[in-house]
């Protein structure tokens, strides 16, 4: 049995901005995932309900982001992780 792992690389200023008190989590509008993957991503792991999900889709389909986490760099880090393992385009500010 084999494991494979990416590895990450971080800039400086990603280094440093994990130093701040509250992080967000982006979700970014791309041409590859459906509405519904990104809707199943949103109530699956951020437990979002069905409606807020939508409306949080639509809001990226048309204005191209949109946050749907915020907290610790660590704890938005884990999420970005995960919802980068399902396909989604996300990023942390």
């Amino acid at each position: 049995m084999s494991v494979e792992t990416t590895q990450e690389t971080y800039s400086l200023e990603e280094i440093l901005a994990s130093f701040k008190e509250s992080h967000r989590l982006i979700l970014w509008n791309d041409e590859i995932n459906t509405f519904d993957h990104v809707i199943y991503c949103l109530m699956h792991h951020l437990q979002y309900s069905e409606a807020e999900a939508e409306r949080i889709a639509w809001k990226v389909h048309t204005e191209g982001k949109c946050p749907v986490l915020e907290g610790s760099y660590t704890e938005v880090e884990i999420y970005r992780k995960i919802l980068k393992a399902e396909g989604l385009t996300v990023s942390v500010e």
